[in-house]
Parts: structure tokens; C-alpha cells; sequence
């Protein structure tokens, strides 16, 4: 399953992933999500997605770990990697970047700005 319009959203909590996936899917992205970094493991096997976004802050595995993880990888590592976090302090930017991301999208994510990032990304 891979497509141009395939988004792995890796996050912990429902109400975000819920409110990712109704955002873009009104867009006519499909949206694959996994709750934890195995979760995107095992997903990351089979789909090849066009898009991660990535929370930061999860409790088995953190996403800057799992990014250097996907960043290591000769198969994954040309996916761009979104970090969508509330790590919204000095310093955590440059510290996602540092850790492999390709950009930073902050939450409470702007509704009225999300997609447009996104494509922003994607271009």
C-alpha cells in the first residue's frame, strides 16, 4: 500500500490522530496511523508512505528516536518527516531538526493553516 497521497501519522493520543485524519482526508490524503513507534515499524515495512508526521512526546518510544531510526534506513530515509509537537519551548525546534526532521508543524495545530503547511511539505 503506497501512493502520492499516502500520511503515516504516528502519535499516542486518539483525539490528535482523529483530528489529523479529518483534516487531510477532507484534503483527499489517505491517513495510516500508528500509536506508537513499532506500530510505524511494522507499518513502515509494507507502506511507503509520501508523508510522516511524527509526534515527539510518546511513551515506549520517543519521536526523535524513531526518526533517526526511519532517517537511518536506506529504504525510508528519503520520506520526509513532519515533527508535530507541543514541544514549543526554545531550543526544541532546532533539537527536532537535529534529530532528523524535516520540518515542525507546533500544536495545537491552526486548522485554518494545517493543510497548507502540509502541501508546503509535500512541494
Amino acid at each position: 500500500m503506497a501512493g502520492e497521497k499516502h500520511i503515516l501519522y504516528v502519535e499516542d493520543n486518539p483525539d490528535n490522530r482523529m483530528l489529523v485524519r479529518r483534516l487531510l482526508t477532507a484534503f483527499g490524503y489517505e491517513v495510516i496511523e500508528a500509536e506508537n513507534a513499532t506500530r510505524a515499524m511494522e507499518i513502515l515495512k509494507t507502506t511507503k508512505p509520501v508523508l510522516i508526521l511524527m509526534d515527539i512526546n510518546m511513551p515506549d518510544v520517543d519521536g526523535y528516536t524513531l526518526t533517526n531510526r526511519i532517517k537511518s534506513d536506506p529504504e525510508l530515509f528519503n520520506i520526509p518527516v513532519i515533527a508535530l509537537t507541543a514541544n514549543v519551548m526554545k531550543g526544541d525546534r532546532e533539537r527536532t531538526l537535529d534529530a532528523g526532521c524535516d520540518g515542525y508543524i507546533e500544536k495545537p495545530i491552526d486548522v485554518d493553516r494545517f493543510i497548507e503547511q502540509i502541501e508546503r511539505f509535500l512541494a
